[in-house]
């Protein structure tokens, strides 16, 4: 366990290494936020100016020999447009992005594994073929036009839901939440919909595959031949092995929805990383895109270990000393 752990922290040591060159050298070597920063009509001096306060006047290599030493210490930089710790403003968004993201993929878990069960346990019937269908479209539809589909006929035909903003919040441990309150899940409704209909779609898939494999195994069998009730089968010895796949993916796609969120906080105006990291982009802040970059890769390294505790405990026989990277 120990040995296992070790390897883990260097290898996501490397990782981390590995990742903060590519997202310098691609954010910082390409355009010139002092274009966008300082008056047209400033001066070469008020320009040197600028970019000596910036640090953006060193040689490349110097700017990311500075920001290694920096970051070691928790510092990615103060961020150009606002004057405050970069990693600061994204904790500000962060819980939004987290709570959407969440949201989005329970839903997608408690949605996709009794629907994509019930399409592997009846194929062949004209609701498994329906699921299979759906989870097709699921797939296929792009995200930016569903998002607007939703909008136009849950907010602007019906009137039922709001499609924009977070909504009232409540404060938990300092944490702003709001799937606390109704007129904060009546605003998450809309955009979690939206970022959990591919999450759907692959549940549904991944159990259905499972479900389709695990009734041909002997345990299944042995259970159904001792007489055991058709809920018990299903919910006990089927239910419970389908999930490790469902698990590991899912792990996986946790980071990626929080990452790519991106569209879906853009067409609900969702005040999470996505909108930020959108609007940096846009104002080349180039602390806060490095900043949220290295977060999301620090993200999907912390999941990828979670994911192999998760696997461990749901199947015995998987051994974290034997666990791949």
């Amino acid at each position: 366990m120990l040995v296992y752990l070790i390897r883990r922290l260097l290898q996501s040591a490397v990782v981390l290494l590995v990742m903060s060159m590519l997202v310098f050298l691609g954010v910082f070597a390409i355009g010139d936020p002092i274009e966008i920063l300082i008056n047209p009509q400033a001066d070469q001096a008020e320009i040197a100016r600028a970019r000596n306060a910036l640090g953006l006047d060193l040689p490349l290599w110097e700017q990311y020999a500075r920001f290694l030493v920096n970051a070691a210490t928790g510092d990615l930089g103060r961020s150009f447009v606002h004057n405050i710790p970069a990693i600061d403003l994204i904790f500000q968004r962060m819980p939004a992005t987290l709570e959407l993201a969440i949201t989005a993929t329970l839903m997608g878990v408690v949605l996709g594994v009794p629907l994509g069960m019930w399409a592997g346990l009846k194929p062949n019937s004209m609701v498994g073929k329906s699921i299979m269908a759906g989870s097709i479209l699921g797939f296929s539809l792009p995200t930016f036009w569903v998002g607007l589909m939703l909008i136009m006929i849950f907010a602007v035909q019906l009137g039922w839901l709001p499609s924009t903003g977070r909504g009232e919040t409540r404060s938990v441990l300092g944490i702003q939440l709001s799937i606390l309150t109704l007129d904060g899940l009546s605003h998450i409704a809309l955009p979690a919909l939206n970022l959990a209909l591919f999450k759907l779609s692959l549940v549904i898939r991944l159990a259905r595959a499972g479900t389709r494999e695990a009734v041909l195994q002997d345990y299944v069998k042995f259970a159904r031949a001792k007489g055991l009730a058709q809920k018990r089968v299903v919910w006990v010895h089927v239910f419970k092995n389908i999930l490790i796949p469902i698990v590991t993916v899912l792990g996986l796609e946790l980071g990626t929805t929080i990452a790519f969120a991106v569209v879906t906080e853009t067409i609900f105006a969702w005040p999470g990383m996505g909108k930020l990291i959108i609007d940096s982009i846009n104002l080349l802040d180039r602390p806060v895109v490095v900043a949220y970059l290295m977060i999301i890769v620090f993200m999907f390294i912390f999941i990828n270990f979670a994911v192999d505790l998760v696997y461990s405990v749901l199947d015995p026989r998987v051994r974290l000393s034997d666990a791949k990277a």
